[in-house]
């Protein structure tokens, strides 16, 4: 899974000179993504997706862990309507199995960090260009930390999953 890594700079010059470095350091230009208020020209600096732009990945996230709740409580009372009346009997496995998935799932999609687009914004109407850079998990570290060393000016704003599917 990949990772997607957050950073606010106060101008397009500051986000055009990382966005060089990243791609010197080898992260493709595709994988590297930019926002700003609108009206905010971009040119020169790698557009965000309309998808990017809306946030389709927290919408998918909310939606996800909502579906994974209401599919908890539905198993849940399918188990005590057939606690109450069958009794004990095998079908009372098929709404623990689903619950316990359900709860497993939960588990994982808690433990994922998960910035989202509305965090930004202030920031984004005050001028401030959001660079969004997708990496392996195993790069997370280091772009962050050449991007804290090369570039004070960089407010680092989180980090979230991503992937390149569904332009997400």
């Amino acid at each position: 899974m990949h990772r997607r890594l957050y950073f606010l700079f106060p101008d397009k010059e500051h986000t055009r000179r990382v966005v060089d470095e990243l791609a010197c350091e080898g992260i493709s230009v595709s994988n590297m993504h930019t926002l700003g208020a609108r009206g905010t020209a971009l040119d020169g600096l790698p557009a965000s997706s309309p998808r990017q732009a809306n946030d389709t990945a927290g919408h998918l996230e909310n939606f996800l862990w909502n579906a994974n709740l209401l599919s908890f409580v539905v198993a849940f009372g399918i188990f005590i309507i057939l606690a109450f009346t069958t009794g004990r009997n095998l079908w009372l496995f098929a709404p623990v199995i689903i619950m316990a998935a359900n709860f497993l799932i939960g588990i994982r999609f808690a433990r994922l960090p998960n910035a989202h687009l509305n965090e930004f914004k202030d920031a984004l109407a005050h001028g401030e260009i959001l660079l969004m850079v997708d990496v392996s998990e195993d790069r997370v570290a280091a772009v962050e930390k050449l991007i804290h060393q090369h570039h004070p000016e960089a407010a680092v704003g989180g980090v979230s999953w991503g992937t390149p599917a569904f332009g997400l």
